[in-house]
C-alpha cells in the first residue's frame, strides 16, 4: 500500500506540474464499487440536514438524492426519447447498453461491482469519487489525510484538472466513450459545457470552509474557469486525435460543428472569420474547447496571434486533410503555458471581461459553441465582480440570443454588444 501511495502521490505531483497523465476516472479504476448505499447511513453522508460539528456537511447524500441531477441519468435511459434513440441505433434497448450506461451511470465492470451496487443509481457517489472498496472504512479516521485517501481510491475531485478530466469524459467525450454523430443522427442531444458554469448549477455538496482549505487544493471561480477552459482545449484535441479519422468516407463529425451543416440552406449565416480561417461551405471544427483560450492569451501573454494561429492551422490541416500532428503539438505547448501562468497568477476578470465583450462587439462569435461559451464567460465574470445584479436585464438580452441554437442569428447576437 505504501508504494502504491507513493506512486499515486508523485502522478498527481507530475500531473499538477506540467499536466501529464491524470489519474484512472473512477469507472475504468480497480477499486470495487459498494453503491450508493454505502454512503446513506444518516450517521454517514445521509443526514437530513447539514452539521456544523463536523468537517463535512453528512447531508450529501440527501442533497444528490434529492436535487442533483446526476441521480436521474439512469432514468432518462427509460424515457421515450431513449427508447427511440435506442431503436433507431439497433439496441434493444438504453438501460442496458453500454454505450448509453457509460455515461448516464456508474457503469464499472461486473467484477467491481459490490452486492449492495446498483446500477439504475445513475450517477451515485463513486461514479465521481471512485470506487469506495479501500477508503469507506478508513476515510473518516481523524488520522487520515486526503493524501492517504486518494491513495486508498478517492478520486480528487478538488484538483481542477482531475476534475475537468472527470466531468469532460460524459459532457464533452472521452477516448473510450463519445457521443458519435451516429448517436447524435439517432436522437442524441447535442453537448454543450463549462466547467465552472456547470459546477455552480448543481447543488453543492460541500462548503470551502477552513477545514476544506486546509486539506484540499481551492481556488476562485476565474481560476477555475481559466484552467477548465485549458482543460476543455486539451480534451478537444485528444478527441481529434482518438476519434476523427475514422477510416470510412466521413470522419467522426460529432467533432465539427454541427451548425455548419444543419441549418436551413436558405438562411444564410456564413461569415468569414479569421480564427477559422476557413471558405464557405467548408465544415469546421468544433472549436468551443479551443476560443476561451483567445481573450485568455491576451490576458496572460499580451497576445493571442500565437494562439489564433495553431488554432487556424488545425483548422486548415484538418479542412485540408493534411497531417494535423504538428499543429495540435503547438496548441499543446500554448495551453501547457498558459496552465502555468494562470497557476503562478490569476488572470485578471476585468481584462478578460473586457476581451470577451470587444469580440463578442467584433462578431467574432458568430458560431453558435462559440456564443455559448461567450455568454457563458461573461455571465461568470460579471458575477464574480458582483455586477450581475446591476446588469441583469442586459444579460437577459444575452440569453434570449442564445435561448434556442436553431434559429440562433450571429448579427442579433453582435447586436446585443
Amino acid at each position: 500500500m505504501k508504494i502504491r501511495r507513493l506512486l499515486l502521490l508523485l502522478s498527481m505531483g507530475f500531473f499538477a506540474a506540467t499536466s501529464g497523465a491524470s489519474p484512472e476516472l473512477p469507472q475504468y479504476a480497480d477499486e470495487m464499487h459498494l453503491g450508493v448505499a454505502s454512503c446513506a447511513s444518516s450517521t454517514c453522508h445521509g443526514s437530513i440536514k447539514p452539521r456544523q460539528s463536523t468537517k463535512v456537511l453528512q447531508n450529501e447524500y440527501v442533497v444528490w438524492s434529492r436535487l442533483d441531477a446526476h441521480q436521474g441519468a439512469y432514468q432518462t435511459l427509460l424515457s421515450e426519447e431513449s427508447m427511440w434513440i435506442a431503436k433507431n441505433l439497433g439496441l434493444p434497448n438504453a438501460h442496458e447498453a453500454d454505450v448509453c450506461l457509460d455515461c448516464h451511470a456508474d457503469n464499472v465492470a461486473a467484477d467491481k461491482r459490490d452486492s449492495r451496487f446498483q446500477i439504475s443509481d445513475g450517477i451515485g457517489c463513486e461514479a465521481c469519487h471512485g470506487g469506495a472498496e479501500h477508503y469507506l472504512m478508513s476515510h473518516t479516521d481523524p488520522s487520515q489525510s486526503h493524501e492517504d485517501n486518494i491513495a486508498d481510491g478517492l478520486y480528487p475531485t478538488d484538483q481542477v484538472e482531475t476534475r475537468a478530466s472527470l466531468c469532460f469524459s460524459c459532457h464533452v467525450g472521452h477516448e473510450d466513450k463519445i457521443a458519435s454523430h451516429e448517436i447524435m443522427g439517432a436522437g442524441h442531444p447535442r453537448l454543450g459545457f463549462e466547467l465552472d458554469t456547470f459546477t455552480i448549477l448543481q447543488p453543492a455538496h460541500f462548503v470551502v470552509d477552513g477545514d476544506y482549505e486546509k486539506a484540499k487544493w481551492h481556488a476562485d471561480s476565474v481560476t477555475v474557469w481559466a484552467l477548465g477552459q485549458i482543460e476543455a482545449g486539451r480534451q478537444s484535441l485528444r478527441l481529434i486525435e482518438t476519434h476523427l479519422d475514422t477510416g470510412n468516407l466521413f470522419p467522426e463529425l460529432s467533432l465539427f460543428d454541427c451548425h455548419s451543416c444543419h441549418h436551413p440552406m436558405s438562411d444564410l449565416k456564413w461569415q468569414s472569420q479569421e480564427r477559422v480561417g476557413l471558405p464557405p461551405g467548408a465544415v469546421r471544427l468544433n472549436d468551443a474547447g479551443l476560443v476561451m483560450l483567445i481573450p485568455l492569451s491576451k490576458v496572460l501573454t499580451g497576445s493571442s496571434d500565437e494562439f489564433e494561429n495553431a488554432a487556424r492551422e488545425l483548422q486548415l490541416t484538418t479542412y485540408q486533410n493534411r497531417n494535423k500532428s504538428q499543429s495540435i503539438a503547438k496548441l499543446r505547448h500554448l495551453m501547457d503555458k498558459l496552465n502555468r501562468r494562470v497557476l503562478e497568477d490569476r488572470p485578471d476578470d476585468r481584462q478578460l471581461l473586457s476581451n470577451i465583450l470587444a469580440m463578442a462587439k467584433d462578431g467574432d462569435f458568430s458560431d453558435y459553441v462559440a456564443a455559448e461559451q461567450a455568454v457563458m464567460a461573461i455571465d461568470l465574470l460579471f458575477s464574480y465582480g458582483d455586477q450581475r445584479q446591476k446588469n441583469s436585464d442586459w444579460l437577459d438580452q444575452m440569453y434570449e440570443a442564445v435561448a434556442d441554437e436553431d434559429v440562433f442569428d450571429p448579427f442579433v447576437f453582435q447586436s446585443v454588444f
